[in-house]
């Protein structure tokens, strides 16, 4: 018996079915260990030693893993093909040594692009040992951002309080949202005309031709700065002579694009299919893993974390046989095309991303697949396809006009394109970031010397436009033109600016919020080398060095170190004063922005005679008075209401994290919106000091909801709540819609139901409501609210239980009845199979865990959040981590 390990269960059910009997297949389910979340992980004392630490599941894995090989003839370690699968295979081995597991067991390494019976029973053939240099690469990425994350979050902690975290690769993302944002805001709006001539040809044809010149010069784009020289413009066309000067028709070929990289798929699949890059590979990891095709589990593209743009020669020569069975021989070109990367630090070890066999076409899998893999498949088959197909033959076609008023002579232009052969274009389109293709328009035919008689003249006042903001396809374009972080990490470093509210996304674009803006000042004023382009982009440089075993890892290591600890020492030192004036600086434009009469933006608008200044409190940055505190005005560090009168300005009496919203046209009361503990909450009226006085009425605000989208009207919807949504259809009692611990909710009686993640507490209907409330009493007894039934997966043969999946406190989970195993990261809900949920419940019961309490214990479990227990009246405290435990664990995402 040959035992064989990869990464997912997925993963091992596939290869299994490839490889038979003689081989037993088990998964890691990813990594098995990791640095833990405490000093000394990574020593610079000790030349960067690592201590390593089996998880929970990890050691529950390795277990399983030594279990299988005691006896069996091989140890195959199959892990995916590049630094993160070399470094999983590693610690498999490593873990397996330390254990004494192995006993002379030969020990191979084998990879495979695709996950097909061909490409798997290859590689089987082929076999080699860790390729330490991959491992070495891994190990210095790793203590890198175990160092920064470690090193410097507490900084910021100590120094900024509001900020969560800072990363090696996180930051330089953020400084570029951060930068594209103050951009914009600097920018000043320009004012220019265009005149378009409507032209009519002697048969009747029209066309139009816009100025291009007058008096023997040339007129750009934003030459005509004003409607008075339009007017003048305007005027000698509507009186001018037309003639066309000169006709000019060129030939000209569109090439294809190259098949995708991991950041190319990431980008069209954002343009095109509006699809996040963290859903982008959570989707194609299941596409390369396997699907079920009808009746054979096979993965359909090749792996999908790759810089290379190239294919296999057979899978070249496939392509363009499907490619003239599907559109002619027409659109076959002579040669097969060959790509090359043209993106800073491409590592061109794999191939693209492509279908596994050309000849599976979209339309012939779509049945068999989840509709965003039927999508994101497409995309992948259309691009490949197009990569090899013959380019487009276009006809571009310029005439020139000459418009004759007295001796003026004034030059007009128009332009055409004819598609007289669409080659690749007649499968697939690039999509593109911030423009506009140009329209492809025919021009009537002409010569030069044919009079033409004008129809109209219009002008047209135009302004021009900031440079857009980040979508996270052009973000992820950006980062890999300038060489920062790998593609594996891109959608994990954009997730980590979302979750640490660094950055939102307003109508697909990414927006920097306040905190974002603050952390990038203060690592620009004291820790600028380290968010610099180039010294990021350098040190990813030598990390590809490390992989090629050019250079030793921990050399790398220890020439950052020194000067990053170096930086890191001369914080201490930092007083709160001197953030604060860098701050004041760097943000000046943004919190105090001009305000267009003269005046001093920074004036205090309540005592006319301080100075507003960015301070720090107990929740982050806010606006205060230099004369505090006689004055106490005070106000969020967003811009608005930099009057003091508009939103978000607070006068005599105001408090730090403190937005008001508007008065309560019942109460009279204020309405505001706080920083709190444990986040932003909406409050009516003020507390009172008085002993045994009523606490003004707060709400938290719903999951998802930004800060910023809170208006008044919102605010007294939320503090309205409980609201009535139906009757019972039964008992005629009210159901009510309300917000509770765990989110948002609906109860009738002593039956509570959670709200899904697609439900408004404030919009929810009263059929939806009902529909809720009436599942949850069908699976309730004696009173109790009803436990979620979750989504049935099927029987365990070898137990006779039956498996479902359930949403918990703490995420997904699935049980037997007897064990529940919390779903990995990884792994979706709902796509869970059957054999990946017996194989997680199975590991879990040899690991002696996750078992359900006994009837009457008293136990915190998963299950109470998705079975609608009533939610808690008041929030208990928890107790925080220590700064350096948090800061660990928010450094391995870049």
């Amino acid at each position: 018996m040959k035992v064989v390990v990869v990464e997912s269960p997925a993963k091992a059910k596939t290869i299994n079915k490839y490889l038979g009997r003689d081989y037993e297949v088990i998964a890691s389910f990813g990594h098995i260990r990791d640095l833990p979340p405490k000093d000394g992980s990574v020593d610079p004392e000790q030349d960067f030693h690592m201590v390593w630490e089996l998880a929970d599941r990890g050691a529950s894995r390795v277990s399983e893993i030594a279990k299988a090989v005691k006896g069996a003839d091989k140890l195959i370690l199959a892990t995916d093909p590049d630094r993160e699968g070399e470094a999983i295979s590693w610690h498999v081995l490593e873990a397996l040594t330390a254990r004494k597991a192995l006993k002379g067991i030969p020990v191979e390494r084998v990879t495979f692009n695709a996950i097909t019976k061909a490409s798997v029973e290859q590689a089987m053939r082929k076999p080699r040992e860790i390729d330490q240099a991959l491992v070495d690469a891994y190990l210095a990425r790793r203590a890198l951002d175990y160092l920064v994350g470690f090193n410097l979050s507490p900084v910021l902690w100590r120094k900024l309080p509001g900020a969560r975290s800072a990363g090696r690769v996180q930051s330089v993302a953020l400084r570029l949202v951060v930068e594209r944002e103050m951009e914009i805001e600097r920018f000043k709006p320009r004012e220019y005309w265009t005149l378009i001539a409507t032209l009519t040809t002697a048969d009747g044809a029209t066309f139009e031709a816009r100025l291009v010149g007058a008096d023997g010069k040339r007129i750009q784009r934003l030459d005509v700065g004003t409607g008075e020289e339009a007017a003048a413009f305007k005027r000698d066309l509507e009186l001018a002579t037309f003639q066309v000067a000169s006709v000019e028709a060129k030939p000209a070929k569109r090439h294809p694009q190259p098949p995708f990289t991991t950041s190319t798929l990431q980008q069209e699949a954002s343009r095109k299919l509006g699809m996040a890059p963290a859903q982008t590979m959570r989707v194609a990891q299941r596409l390369y893993e396997g699907v079920d095709i009808g009746g054979e589990t096979v993965g359909i593209i090749t792996y999908m974390r790759t810089d290379g743009v190239d294919m296999a020669p057979e899978a070249i020569q496939d392509a363009r046989r499907v490619i003239g069975k599907e559109f002619g021989d027409r659109y076959v070109p002579d040669v097969p095309r060959k790509y090359s990367v043209k993106a800073k630090n491409a590592q061109e070890a794999h191939e693209a991303v492509r279908p596994t066999d050309m000849g599976r076409l979209p339309k012939a899998v779509a049945r068999h697949l989840e509709p965003e893999q039927a999508r994101l498949y497409e995309l992948i088959w259309t691009r490949t396809m197009a990569s090899q197909m013959e380019s487009a033959e276009l006809e571009r076609t310029t005439v020139d006009v000459t418009a004759q008023v007295g001796p003026r002579r004034i030059d007009l232009r128009a332009t055409g394109q004819v598609v007289k052969f669409d080659g690749f274009l007649a499968l697939y389109q690039e999509g593109k970031d911030d423009e506009e293709d140009e329209e492809s328009r025919r021009l009537p035919p002409m010569k030069a010397g044919d009079p033409l008689d004008r129809e109209r003249i219009s002008s047209t006042q135009h302004f021009t436009e900031p440079p857009p903001r980040y979508s996270e396809a052009s973000l992820v374009k950006r980062m890999e033109e300038l060489g920062i972080g790998r593609p594996s990490t891109y959608a994990a470093v954009l997730q980590t600016l979302r979750d640490r509210e660094y950055v939102k996304i307003e109508k697909k674009r990414l927006q920097p919020e306040d905190k974002g803006r603050l952390v990038t000042g203060f690592l620009e004023s004291f820790f600028r080398r380290y968010v610099e382009y180039d010294f990021t982009a350098g040190l990813e440089e030598q990390l590809d060095r490390v992989s090629n075993a050019e250079i030793d890892w921990r050399a790398v290591l220890r020439d950052f170190w020194r000067d990053f600890s170096a930086a890191i020492g001369e914080t201490k030192e930092l007083r709160v004063t001197d953030v604060l004036e860098a701050l004041n600086g760097l943000l000046g434009p943004h919190i105090f922005p001009d305000k267009g009469d003269g005046s001093n933006p920074r004036t205090c608008p309540t005592c006319g005679s301080g100075q507003l200044s960015l301070k720090l409190g107990k929740f982050g940055a806010f606006i205060g008075c230099s004369n505090y505190p006689e004055c106490k005005y005070t106000r969020q560090l967003s811009a608005s209401g930099v009057d003091g009168e508009g939103e978000g300005s607070s006068a005599e009496g105001g408090q730090p994290g403190v937005r008001v919203l508007g008065d309560d046209p019942a109460t009279g009361l204020p309405v505001t919106l706080r920083d709190g503990r444990f986040g932003p909450f909406l409050q009516l009226g003020e507390a009172s000091a008085e002993k045994g006085a009523e606490k003004p009425k707060r709400s938290s605000l719903p999951k998802g909801l930004s800060p910023s989208d809170v208006d008044l009207n919102k605010a007294l919807a939320l503090l309205a709540l409980p609201r009535e949504v139906a009757r019972h259809p039964e008992t005629g009692e009210p159901i009510l819609a309300n917000l509770g611990r765990f989110g948002p909710y609906v109860q009738h009686g002593k039956t509570y139901a959670n709200l899904g993640k697609d439900d408004d507490v404030l919009e929810i209907g009263a059929n939806r409501a009902i529909d809720l409330i009436v599942a949850k009493e069908q699976g309730g007894g004696r009173g109790r609210p009803a436990a979620d039934p979750g989504r049935p997966l099927g029987k365990d043969e070898a137990s006779g239980r039956d498996l479902v999946v359930k949403a918990g406190k703490y995420g997904p989970y699935v049980t037997d009845g007897e064990v529940n195993a919390t779903l990995p990261k990884t792994m979706s809900a709902e796509a869970l199979t059957l054999e990946e949920a017996v194989a997680l419940v199975n590991a879990k019961r040899a690991a002696g865990g996750g078992k359900p309490a006994k009837r009457g214990a008293v136990r915190k479990s998963s299950a109470r959040a998705s079975s609608g227990d009533k939610p808690a009246a008041k929030k208990t405290a928890t107790k925080k981590p220590a700064a350096k435990k948090a800061a660990a664990k928010t450094s391995g995402a870049g």
